[in-house]
């Protein structure tokens, strides 16, 4: 198991009983029981890359449930103007399949920026890591 604060502090980044291996994050063999130069480093790359990915998957599902719900609300919109107002049924339907549309444009583009700006932070922190080196 990774431990990012062991990285930090130079440590190896892997937990032990007897404390950190001494790899540190810069990848110096900076310690006393050496062992893999890069190892701390590329075990902060993985683990930053993990976290990327969780946070892409529960954003692409609640874009998913948002979408889910307003497919549901614009059904239930449009059998509710059905039944009370038949006569403008089309104008109706038309104008709610516009906004529905619009709507889930709006949803995409909101999804993109945030994987973009995700995206964006996770080279600030693997240039951060380098950085410390």
């Amino acid at each position: 198991m990774v431990d990012t604060d062991s990285c930090i502090r130079g440590g190896s980044g892997v937990k032990s009983s007897s404390g950190s291996s001494g790899n540190s994050i810069c990848g110096d063999g900076g310690g006393s029981s050496g062992g893999s130069s890069n190892s701390c480093s590329r075990s902060m790359v993985k683990v930053v890359v993990a976290e990327v990915v969780v946070i892409i998957v529960v954003v692409v599902k609640v874009a998913v449930m948002v979408a889910v719900v307003i497919a549901v609300v614009v059904v239930l919109v449009v059998a509710v103007m059905k039944v009370v107002v038949v006569a403008v049924v089309v104008e109706v339907v038309v104008t709610v399949v516009v906004v529905f549309v619009v709507v889930v444009l709006l949803v995409v583009l909101v999804v993109v920026v945030v994987v973009v700006v995700v995206a964006v932070v996770a080279v600030v922190i693997a240039i951060w890591i380098r950085w410390l080196c």
